[in-house]
């Protein structure tokens, strides 16, 4: 009987009753949803989907049955108005109204009053409406952008008329700016649509790529204000789709060529098309982060920068599937990273370093001279204008500054400064293999706390012979520290504790080996052989008596950035440690977007400090000839190696208060990970807490920077195996505590 019921079904669904094709549409539009959203939703082809919508073809089972059922429920969400009444305006559109376009000789300045909303258009000056009016923002309820209908032919060309925002301006919100920092560009049946943040659609009316320039700087009021008083407003930014991209005659992938080169030849049709324009593009030419600008005209800007994740613009190892993402679903995700960070300017990494200079430009406008007037001067607080030469045992081997040592020359530790995160691990003992588990706990955020706080250098370095240390000045130091025995430390104040040093790394070195002689060292390194209670005595240092705290916005920034995304995922910073672990375990799972932007916040730490010392990158360079880095006044080694030291001396000062209070020493440690063996999966089962509390000065579960989470856990069987298949008694087992995948194994490392 079941199986008559059944084709009972079959038939019934197979005869599921559509509206007609324009009310496909109306419902499908109503509710905020693109055709690209419904063919996923449905498993079909957009182009099916398309079909559908349109009448040329019909679903059959059992898609039909789930389409008429969604159709269904729009219908009864927002049923068709009478025929002898024109069609509701959505809740939270507004009238249009008119005011006249800027003229492109003006400069792109705030109106001094915002201008009121007038009456709504006659139907003469609707047809003349520009096509830079605001499709519609998303229902409160839907994250979803909703649509109107398709635009006339007459209002698809630009006008010198536009429309009133969809939503009024937040209080002290930038009017030029209304629209939000930046738009993915798409197309949609034939129409050009610019997806903003907030759920706003803008119609795109051009039909190429230097129109799509001048409208996005003209009439789309896009980007994003200064994130200091000196600095500079943020440049719109558009991130192009495929469709977009065959829209405006770019490939949509690169080929192998182009990929290498990373741009699109000098002679390709879209670079011509915008030389005839008059528009220029950057060194780095049409990339996946292609910046198209006039050269300024005082303080006016012309530059907006484009995004193609077709072309690996969104790195997956950063951005993860943002790429894929339907254009709202990219436009919001894009949008909180630049709320919370600000607005990308190329790859993570780029935007870190960049996000430096927006914070602390290096110049600033002067106090009013005798004739009132104001001048560039320098920004005490910045890099400067001009990059600065690094010491020489601060400089990356291939630097012009070395190019007079001999050929094959292999710098010594006496000659170069090696300050790197941790990559160590030892053998287990006999009672930690009696154990059953592997924990791994991984410091939050660990690079930005280490630059929390530090003073770093902001002028050149002062070379000194003989200088008596001081922690309070930045700088590079020849100490001998290989006196420093670490069986005997001080963890505080007069208390002293006696450890076995056999099963602690050394924390002057990134191997964890005991330094054998007079070596360099960043200033964090030799202030953390001074707390342990041992004397220094520096042979010679190269200071750095310019210096300030450079880097406490940026990691305050980033710091809020991540907290606040975090909190998206249900993690707040004040949960107990049970109930932080309970709420980190699958966060990443829950909602994948907030999780986007909280890979793309870490990578920004991560890269924007690998950026101080970023190496040659092909060009035809040679050892001993200057790369293009260094003409820049952020690249800066010293900084970076400050904030290297600074975070790694922080993680083996944890380390210790952890050994001198439990007896328990960590058995490897790769970066700002570390693994101890435990008899218990959860870090609870080892770390000291008492009533709640953690041990001072030792780890700390939570999301906070400098505190940690749960990085995965493995058996000590696992470990023992994987060290004795690949015969490496002493492989980094943090490399792949995360999910005990274990590749790329190379002579044990």
């Amino acid at each position: 009987m079941s199986e008559l019921f059944d084709a009972v079904d079959a038939l019934l669904a197979s005869r599921s009753p559509l509206p007609p094709p324009v009310e496909r549409k109306r419902l499908r539009q109503a509710h905020g949803l693109t055709i690209d959203e419904v063919a996923t939703a449905l498993k079909v082809r957009r182009a099916t989907m398309s079909g559908w919508e349109s009448g040329k073809t019909e679903p059959r089972p059992p898609e039909r049955e789930a389409y008429a059922r969604l159709l269904d429920g729009l219908a009864k969400l927002y049923p068709a108005p009478p025929a002898d009444t024109p069609p509701p305006t959505p809740a939270n559109a507004v009238p249009a109204t008119l005011t006249a376009a800027p003229d492109p000789a003006e400069p792109r300045t705030p109106p001094t009053e915002p201008v009121p909303p007038t009456a709504a258009m006659t139907p003469s000056e609707n047809t003349q409406t520009s096509a830079t009016a605001p499709v519609a923002a998303a229902p409160a309820a839907a994250p979803r952008p909703a649509r109107t209908t398709r635009p006339s032919s007459t209002s698809r060309r630009p006008t010198t008329k536009k429309t009133a925002p969809a939503t009024p301006l937040a209080a002290g919100a930038d009017p030029r700016f209304e629209n939000g920092p930046l738009a993915v560009i798409d197309v949609e049946d034939t129409r050009t649509l610019a997806y903003c943040t907030g759920g706003l659609v803008l119609d795109a009316p051009a039909k190429s790529l230097p129109s799509l320039v001048d409208w996005t700087l003209k009439e789309a009021k896009l980007g994003q204000p200064k994130l200091s008083g000196p600095g500079k407003d943020a440049d719109p930014l558009l991130v192009l789709t495929e469709a977009a991209l065959e829209r405006y005659g770019l490939p949509v992938t690169l080929t192998n060529e182009e990929r290498l080169a990373g741009r699109l030849p000098e002679d390709h049709k879209a670079v011509k098309q915008l030389a005839r324009a008059e528009w220029k593009l950057t060194k780095r030419g049409f990339g996946p982060w292609a910046r198209i600008y006039r050269p300024a005209n005082g303080s006016e800007r012309a530059c907006v920068q484009l995004c193609i994740p077709s072309w690996n613009a969104l790195d997956t190892r950063h951005w993860g599937t943002a790429g894929q993402l339907p254009p709202a679903q990219l436009a919001h995700v894009l949008g909180v990273y630049a709320s919370r960070v600000m607005t990308p300017r190329g790859s993570t990494a780029v935007t870190g370093l960049e996000l430096m200079t927006a914070l602390h430009p290096a110049t600033r406008a002067s106090q009013p001279d005798a004739d009132g007037k104001r001048h560039s001067e320098l920004n005490p607080a910045s890099l400067g204008k001009d990059p600065v030469d690094p010491a020489p045992c601060e400089a990356p081997d291939g630097h012009p500054l070395l190019k007079d040592l001999p050929r094959f020359h292999v710098r010594g530790p006496a000659e170069k400064l090696f300050e790197e995160a941790y990559d160590w691990a030892r053998p287990m003992t006999d009672t930690e293999c009696t154990l059953r588990y592997l924990v791994g706990i991984d410091v939050n955020l660990a690079f930005g706390a280490g630059a929390n706080g530090l003073t770093v250098g902001l002028g050149a370095p002062t070379h000194v012979k003989n200088p008596a240390f001081d922690p309070k000045l930045p700088g590079s130091w020849l100490v001998d520290l290989s006196h420093i025995d670490l069986s005997r430390v001080k963890v505080a104040k007069d208390t002293w504790a006696d450890l076995d040093a056999s099963l602690l790394p050394s924390p002057f070195t990134p191997k964890g080996d005991r330094p054998k002689g007079p070596a360099w060292y960043a200033t964090p390194t030799v202030a953390y052989a001074v707390e342990l209670g041992y004397d220094v005595t520096p042979i010679e240092a190269h200071i750095r008596y310019d210096n300030g705290r450079y880097l406490d916005g940026w990691y305050t920034r980033l710091r809020d950035a991540y907290l606040a995304t975090m909190a998206d995922l249900n993690v707040a910073a004040d949960l107990p440690p049970q109930d932080f672990l309970a709420a980190m375990d699958g966060s990443k799972d829950r909602d994948p977007e907030p999780a986007i932007v909280v890979s793309a916040i870490k990578a920004t730490v991560k890269g924007g400090l690998g950026k101080l010392r970023e190496r040659p990158r092909g060009d035809g360079w040679r050892p001993g000839e200057p790369w293009r880095a260094l003409s820049r006044p952020t690249w800066r080694p010293d900084i970076r190696a400050a904030v290297i030291a600074r975070t790694r001396t922080n993680l083996h000062r944890k380390i210790v208060k952890h050994a001198a209070f439990t007896g328990q020493y960590p058995i490897a440690i790769l970066s700002d990970c570390v693994v101890y063996a435990a008899n218990g999966p959860s870090p609870l089962d080892f770390l000291p807490y008492h009533q709640g509390k953690p041990l001072p000065g030792g780890f700390k579960l939570g999301i906070n920077p400098g505190l940690v989470k749960h990085e995965g856990t493995q058996s000590v069987l696992w470990g023992e195996e994987v060290r004795e298949r690949f015969n490496a008694p002493e492989l980094n087992l943090a490399r792949y505590i995360k999910d005990g995948t274990v590749t790329d194994v190379d002579n044990g490392e």
